[in-house]
């Protein structure tokens, strides 16, 4: 006889479970104790083996689709055995069988002596609903004067909806004249009216946003993150930029941060750190990693011992890198070997936010715009140019102290330019 084997439950909170993987397919012999179906649950993809000998006759569910537990997975009997009787629900599943032999058979329902509660009361309690009654003609058009009909064109009123109160429901033209249509300050639901058409386009995720959804993704949920912001007067740099600004060389605002962040981890060299799981790399180079956005995403050309360059050749060599990175012609050579990253949004007017760490380093800089605000100098309140930056620590290389002691020196180098000369 034809066996049922119903979907198992295979953990405590599982209420369906996923085909992974058929073992076999029908027609093909099965013995007990072999391997039948891979089947996917809420925790983990688990073997399941047959506990009969026979002929897999029916597949209950294809290959990557669910079913609830207990629902039919497979059946295996006789080879040439008719199933359509199992299929058709003519077998109880084993709910059902341990009901009936544990329970006796439930005696019949007696027959109720008092009348059933009729419906019209239920309904009676409900909330009343708006009613617009007219009088339709047997065609399905609605019963109206002809003055009443000229009178609700005039007053683009849709006759339809005006309750009749003449002879057999028609409406009149007091009808028309006393209409107010439903509104919702009266205290009436108007049916939404659709005013815009529904589209979207689907997009194929190209390569790099697959590598960047990827990397991020494993950054953000295996790093434990912190962040530190500080807040950085500018006042001096925006004078020591104007006066380098003379000649042909243009000094950019992020040349400044390259440049001053450089300086800073050379005096925090754990701050310049990578984790590498059973060890932490300390690094005794500096490459600076700069994102650059990009049509398909985003790129992070680095800088190379960025703390032994000026500002000129840090601002060229972001320059070149920008421009190759939009016209697609970087290198890996060129994105690779970052020991510390940067991302500023200020030209777009970002005021602050939080970059992920970009592996494998354990720290990335966020740079906001340069902000006029009142500021307080020398106890008076005086205008003054403030830059808001974050930094993102992985925990795991980086403690609080460390970050907050790096952020005060790359502080120390913005408000005071020309120390990063010397």
């Amino acid at each position: 006889m034809a066996e049922i084997i119903y979907m198992p439950k295979l953990s405590d909170t599982m209420t369906e479970g996923v085909v992974a993987e058929w073992t076999k397919k029908v027609g093909d012999k099965v013995s007990s104790g072999e391997v039948l179906a891979e089947i996917e649950t809420d925790k983990a993809t688990m073997e399941f083996e047959s506990f009969y000998d026979g002929v897999l006759l029916h597949i209950g569910v294809e290959k990557g689709k669910a079913a609830p537990v207990n629902s039919i997975l497979a059946i295996i009997g006789k080879e040439g055995e008719d199933i359509s009787g199992l299929l058709s629900g003519a077998a109880p599943t084993p709910e059902k069988e341990e009901v009936k032999a544990d329970k006796p058979a439930a005696a019949p329902a007696p027959t109720p002596t008092q009348e059933p509660v009729k419906a019209a009361p239920v309904a009676a309690q409900s909330a009343p609903q708006p009613v617009s009654v007219t009088a339709a003609s047997g065609n399905g058009r609605v019963v109206a004067s002809p003055l009443a009909k000229k009178l609700a064109a005039e007053k683009g009123i849709d006759i339809a909806a005006v309750a009749g109160t003449g002879d057999g429901g028609r409406v009149v033209k007091r009808d028309v004249d006393h209409y107010v249509p439903y509104t919702p300050a009266a205290g009436i639901p108007v049916a939404p009216v659709a005013i815009g058409t529904e589209s979207f386009t689907d997009e194929t995720v190209s390569q790099m946003r697959k590598t960047i959804a990827r990397r991020l993704a494993e950054s953000k949920f295996t790093a434990p993150h912190f962040y530190l912001t500080l807040d950085i007067d500018m006042d001096n740099a925006i004078a020591a930029r104007k006066a380098l600004n003379t000649g042909d060389v243009k000094i950019s605002f992020n040349d400044m941060v390259i440049k001053a962040v450089a300086m800073a981890l050379r005096k925090h060299p754990a701050i310049n750190s990578s984790w590498y799981g059973d060890y932490i790399r300390r690094n005794h180079h500096i490459h600076i990693g700069v994102a650059v956005a990009v049509e398909d995403g985003l790129l992070v050309p680095v800088v190379r011992f960025a703390d032994s360059k000026g500002f000129a050749q840090i601002g060229e060599e972001v320059r070149f890198f920008a421009q190759k990175a939009k016209d697609k012609k970087l290198q890996p050579s060129d994105w690779e070997g970052n020991t510390f990253t940067i991302s500023n949004l200020g030209m777009f007017g970002i005021e602050e936010f939080t970059a992920i760490v970009n592996p494998p380093d354990s720290c990335i800089l966020a740079v906001g715009g340069i902000k006029a605000v009142p500021v307080v100098k020398n106890g008076q309140v005086v205008p003054g140019n403030v830059m808001k930056v974050t930094l993102s620590c992985d925990h795991r290389v980086v403690d609080g102290a460390s970050g907050a002691a790096f952020l005060q020196t790359f502080k120390g180098y913005l408000e005071n330019p020309v120390s990063m000369l010397l």
